[in-house]
């Protein structure tokens, strides 16, 4: 093999070393992230930030909707069937319906709190996927540089060997005429 062939070779075993190099770091990059997402650090709530969201997830639950419907149920029976002197709260109910307007006047904006929280959370989630996304934007077009600039090079690199090869044919073509 002569001198201008193992150029050759030697260029292009250059540019595939670099273009490896390149995708390796942007894979140990991506990597790097999505681990940082996967173990993302744990929230830091308050008493009443944990409180909100327990109250809000018994609170919307089935549990608590047949609970309390097994509770308004029996009161409503108890009170109805009981001797007068053992009932608590006769027809209409009036302490029954001031518990429930109480319940409901609390209930709610701790729902409320717990709701904000989670829009928050869901928030910043949507601002990570953005920043993700846009990242991945931008290394696609960095590789993309990349790639067209090793492409660029390896040609003006076929380019010179395809010249120094002609020049090769035309020393040959000499020599052949000359004979």
């Amino acid at each position: 093999m002569d001198k201008s062939s193992k150029n050759i070779l030697n260029s292009e075993k250059e540019q595939l070393a670099k273009l490896q190099k390149i995708v390796e770091k942007t894979i140990e990059e991506e990597k790097l992230m999505a681990d940082n997402l996967l173990h993302e650090p744990e929230e830091i709530m308050s008493r009443g930030q944990k409180i909100s969201d327990k109250v809000a997830s018994f609170g919307g639950s089935w549990k608590f909707i047949i609970l309390f419907g097994v509770i308004l149920f029996l009161w409503i029976l108890f009170n109805t069937l009981a001797l007068k002197n053992l009932e608590f709260d006769p027809y209409p109910f009036i302490l029954m319906n001031l518990i429930l307007s109480c319940i409901a006047a609390l209930q709610a904006p701790i729902i409320m709190m717990s709701q904000n929280r989670q829009e928050e959370k869901d928030r910043k989630r949507n601002e990570n996927d953005y920043l993700i996304n846009l990242k991945s934007e931008l290394e696609l077009r960095s590789l993309h540089q990349k790639v067209d600039l090793l492409l660029e090079e390896q040609i003006q690199i076929l380019i010179k060997s395809q010249s120094e090869q002609l020049e090769m044919l035309k020393k040959l073509q000499k020599k052949l005429d000359h004979k």
